[in-house]
């Protein structure tokens, strides 16, 4: 018999998170777990993306009328649950609507599972508090007080009352177990790549101009958050030996703002000559121009809120065999350990540009020990794997 999830998720629809609509539209299926999902509304063409369903409200010009219609179509498919139709509700990283669906999964004698994706109440406090430092007004009061307040009725009410918590990764775990949550009741689901569809491109393709220059890529996003300017800094140190060096950063920020003021860095930095930022690019054309630089560099700032997270852009890089230079945040850290394809430093500029270095300096034997890479992703982090796990958790759960 299949196992039906109604889930919950804080994105519009189309999903363009892999961990919503590659493992539960493409993976669980294939291990009779079937997903009704519920998500924000979007401009863009309706896709069902392999959910059993996909329900969203119309799209709505005004950010406040969209947010009231999500509210209202989550209540309507709460209320409309029933046990021959859900084995189980599930709501991710939405705490409000977490706390309603807690107490209708209880009224109607159905699991409730909780799905931690990123510390949302955390984040939303730290950006607050940042932009007060900076002299905002009484909107980031608001958001400050509706983040302590979404935070203490997570970690007092949903997740101690939750049948089961997914996170992120062991290092969410952990956080959660201080927290006074059961690690019995927790599963750490970490991000994966879709094997199946990362292949490397056929022909690697180099900026223009750029044929022939020692270059270094980072692929992901340039929100302002992930203090890429360290990235840059890595690129002034490299350049001192390697003078002709490059760094192309494949991405855009969510926030224009957060593109100006990295731009503005990178010129201040004397460098403008030396950075390219790409914009958002479609994966396949974004794969062929990561595969055609010497190395690529995965940064992630060290903290509360990125210290327990599982990036993708390492698994991304390992997958395509190409030489990987990561800091040393706790999921980096064990996927580098473990399979010994890449390099791992600490996290600063220096220690960076010194394993970006010695990469340039024997190109042919960095390749030869990145080709390890991909195995390790298949056996251990490709969502083959992770999704038979998820859909084992799932049985084992109903089972009791």
């Amino acid at each position: 018999m299949p196992v039906k999830i109604l889930q919950f998720v804080p994105e519009s629809l189309p999903s363009f998170r892999a961990d919503v609509s590659v493992l539960f539209g493409k993976y669980l299926p294939r291990h009779g777990v079937e997903c009704d999902v519920v998500g924000m509304a979007s401009p863009e063409p309706a896709a069902l993306q392999g959910f059993a369903s996909a329900r969203r409200p119309p799209y709505r010009a005004g950010r406040l009328r969209r947010e009231l219609d999500y509210l209202w179509l989550c209540l309507r498919a709460l209320l409309g649950a029933r046990k021959r139709s859900c084995d189980a509700i599930q709501v991710r990283d939405m705490v409000p609507i977490g706390l309603l669906a807690l107490l209708v999964a209880r009224c109607k004698g159905l699991p409730f599972y909780y799905w931690v994706s990123y510390l949302m109440s955390e984040g939303r406090i730290e950006r607050a508090e940042e932009k007060l430092r900076r002299g905002a007004g009484w909107r980031e009061r608001l958001v400050l007080w509706k983040g302590k307040i979404e935070q203490r009725l997570l970690y007092r009410w949903v997740l101690p009352a939750a049948d089961h918590v997914f996170v992120q990764s062991d290092a969410m775990l952990e956080v959660m177990r201080a927290h006074g949550i059961d690690p019995a009741r927790m599963t750490a689901v970490p991000m994966g790549v879709d094997m199946e569809r990362l292949q490397a491109p056929a022909a690697p393709a180099r900026p223009p101009g750029w044929e022939s220059v020692p270059l270094i890529a980072y692929l992901g996003t340039l929100d302002g958050a992930r203090n890429l300017e360290r990235v840059v800094d890595v690129l002034a140190l490299v350049r001192q030996h390697t003078a002709d060096a490059c760094l192309l950063l494949i991405g855009n920020a969510p926030t224009p703002g957060d593109e100006l003021r990295l731009r503005d860095y990178i010129a201040a930095q004397g460098l403008a000559d030396a950075v390219r930022i790409t914009g958002w690019l479609p994966s396949p054309e974004a794969w062929r121009l990561l595969t055609a630089a010497e190395v690529a560099i995965s940064y992630i700032p060290r903290g509360a809120l990125y210290d327990v997270s599982s990036p993708t852009k390492l698994l991304e890089y390992l997958a395509l065999g190409m030489p990987a230079v990561g800091n040393d945040t706790p999921d980096q850290a064990h996927v580098l350990t473990q399979s010994q394809a890449g390099w791992l430093t600490a996290s600063t500029p220096a220690a960076m540009a010194e394993a970006v270095s010695a990469i340039l300096r024997a190109p042919a034997q960095a390749r030869q020990r990145a080709a390890a890479g991909g195995a390790y992703i298949e056996a251990a982090r490709s969502y083959r794997v992770l999704g038979a796990m998820v859909a084992e958790r799932y049985r084992g759960l109903l089972r009791r």
